[in-house]
């Protein structure tokens, strides 16, 4: 075991070198130029996962990332290779031979000529799920989300949780109507859920719908029956609403 670990300090360190050295290098040469068709052709979004983008952008003849809400500076190397320290990577630009589409590519290490696919350039006004979210674009969000689910339904960007959290921010905020459709993309995403159902049921109660809190509250029962706060809401109004229903 403790044979191990020099190993790692020493891989560590060599890796600052590396990047150290990089820094070093770029600062002490010209900077790269880019032509204007080069920057037309790789600015935009790459999709780095199935919720979130690279922005690759240019100021002037600079090149730059926007990634996970920070701005990047790589080093350029060349036109068409540069080194993010961040990520502890190189990339290139590539074009797919046979569908012509452009993809932010890993350089790998020890193996600089093999080709790889990796980051989808994508569309004009492309938007992630999250991003749909935020707009207020609910059925494109959960479209998008369902998709996810498709390929990983374990994936932590339809963590039930974490759309709680953004619900209960709304209902902090008094925005009722953002809560309830945040939940209710939730509980189509979780729908065997008892919380996502308690939660949209108060997300209706602070909205002033009653009868929408009465109708969630009932899922409540049908999943756990002896769910304390949802039996005594649903019984409580039980004569209120069943002649509505």
């Amino acid at each position: 075991m403790h044979l191990d670990q020099p190993n790692k300090l020493t891989i560590m360190k060599a890796k600052i070198l590396i990047v150290f050295i990089v820094i070093i290098t770029w600062s002490c040469t010209n900077s790269v130029n880019y032509s204007e068709s080069f920057k037309k052709e790789t600015a935009g979004y790459y999709l780095y996962n199935p919720d979130e983008l690279i922005e690759v952008y240019y100021e002037g003849n600079v090149l730059f990332l926007n990634w996970k809400e920070g701005k990047i500076e790589p080093v350029a190397l060349e036109e068409n290779e540069f080194f993010v320290a961040d990520m502890y990577k190189k990339f290139r630009f590539v074009q797919h031979p046979e569908t012509k589409a452009r993809y932010l590519s890993v350089i790998p290490e020890g193996d600089e000529a093999k080709i790889t696919y990796d980051y989808l350039k994508a569309p004009k006004g492309y938007k992630t799920p999250s991003m749909h979210l935020k707009d207020g674009n609910y059925k494109e969000a959960l479209e998008g989300y369902l998709d996810i689910k498709k390929e990983d339904s374990t994936s932590s960007y339809i963590n039930e949780w974490s759309f709680n959290k953004i619900g209960y921010k709304h209902m902090s905020n008094h925005e009722y109507d953002k809560a309830i459709e945040t939940l209710k993309i939730n509980a189509a995403l979780h729908p065997n859920s008892i919380n996502v159902y308690d939660s949209l049921a108060e997300a209706y109660l602070l909205k002033g719908d009653s009868l929408q809190a009465y109708n969630n509250y009932k899922k409540v029962l049908d999943i756990s029956p002896t769910s304390k706060r949802a039996k005594r809401f649903v019984e409580g109004n039980a004569s209120k609403f069943q002649k509505s229903l």
